[in-house]
């Protein structure tokens, strides 16, 4: 029989609440590693009264779910914790914002409903920036791409290189020009493994030969259900909100 650790169990889960962070300027290099580090010296600061997992090496009730890739800036980053006791929303967004260093945005935090935040995680709205790109020339490319019932691409994971389906995964991509920047708002639907900007960019690098002379600029802007009515991605939050505001 394995060894148990001395003393009491840690105080249980009390309270969830779900948090939307964004990740803006020089921090869109924070790796996942980076951000939990971050994460937990700002919990620590906050006091906020945290819930930690049993055995000899206790770690705090954190879920992380859909990080965007190193590299990319982002609107819609998700995470939910646990606590010991109930705490107020805005006060903890308060302080939770304050204690993480610049970059790092808590924008919104609700108290976790029913049902799992991943899996309303459906689909990903992208803002690919292209500087000194024709705004034609983009659209020309994308409308070859599109024109294709599967284009795939390989990626190399830990355990080998992967190939991907890159236009299944694709449910809306529209070109445009904003102040002489070529820009993409593209909707990627996600799948296992997840296709992100970087496998629609080489995609378009490898199959259509649109290469830009500068990497773009990638901000996502909202991640969630996809809403077939409205053509949107939905707000992932909106049932916890109206879990909370009934209980009120």
């Amino acid at each position: 029989m394995s060894p148990t650790p001395d003393g009491p169990p840690p105080p249980p889960v009390a309270a969830r609440y779900r948090i939307r962070y964004a990740r803006r300027g020089r921090m869109r290099f924070s790796s996942t590693r980076d951000f939990s580090r971050a994460l937990e010296r700002a919990l620590r600061r906050a006091e906020v009264p945290m819930a930690f997992s049993a055995g000899f090496h206790p770690h705090p009730k954190i879920s992380y779910a859909g990080g965007a890739p190193t590299g990319m800036l982002s609107e819609a980053e998700y995470f939910e914790i646990g606590t010991t006791r109930a705490v107020d929303p805005d006060q903890l967004r308060a302080d939770l914002d304050s204690a993480l260093p610049d970059g790092l945005d808590v924008e919104e935090v609700v108290p976790a409903g029913p049902g799992s935040l991943p899996e309303r995680l459906e689909a990903s709205d992208w803002l690919l920036e292209f500087p000194d790109e024709s705004a034609a020339d983009l659209s020309a490319a994308l409308e070859a791409l599109l024109a294709q019932s599967e284009i795939t691409v390989t990626r190399v994971f830990k355990n080998g290189p992967r190939e991907l389906d890159v236009r299944s995964a694709i449910v809306r991509a529209e070109p445009g020009e904003r102040e002489g920047c070529a820009i993409l708002r593209l909707v990627v639907r996600h799948t296992t493994p997840a296709v992100r900007p970087d496998d629609v960019l080489t995609a378009l690098r490898e199959s259509i030969r649109f290469a830009p002379a500068r990497p773009p600029r990638v901000t996502r802007l909202a991640q969630g259900p996809w809403d077939n009515a409205t053509g949107q991605v939905a707000d992932p939050l909106a049932t916890d909100k109206d879990a909370a505001a009934s209980s009120r």
